[in-house]
């Protein structure tokens, strides 16, 4: 695990940077990190995430537009279970429902 490749893959998210920053504390369960620009580094025992933002867009249905932001993890020196515990609670922050 330690010295391994890191783990990285992109999402989607519907939501704005100010929405993402807002839900981010609770997301990662108030754990430490850092933020730097639109990156943000988060202490896992015994590894890190990084997780970066990419530019805040919208689509536009008719008139309504909808924000959505490309978000990058990259995992560091974490197991296939801790990746997975983090990104279920990370997803169920920013779980979006339609009705």
């Amino acid at each position: 695990m330690r010295g391994a490749e890191p783990v990285r893959f992109t999402r989607e998210l519907g939501v704005s940077h100010a929405e993402f920053y807002r839900s981010l504390p609770a997301a990662i369960a108030h754990r430490e990190h850092r933020i730097r620009d639109d990156a943000i580094e988060v202490e896992l025992d015994p590894g890190r995430v990084r997780i970066e933002l990419g530019p805040e867009r919208a689509r536009a249905i008719a008139s309504l537009r909808i924000p959505y932001t490309e978000v990058s993890f990259e995992f560091h020196d974490l197991s296939d279970a801790q990746r997975e515990a983090f990104m279920k609670r990370f997803e169920l922050y920013f779980r979006r429902g339609g009705g």
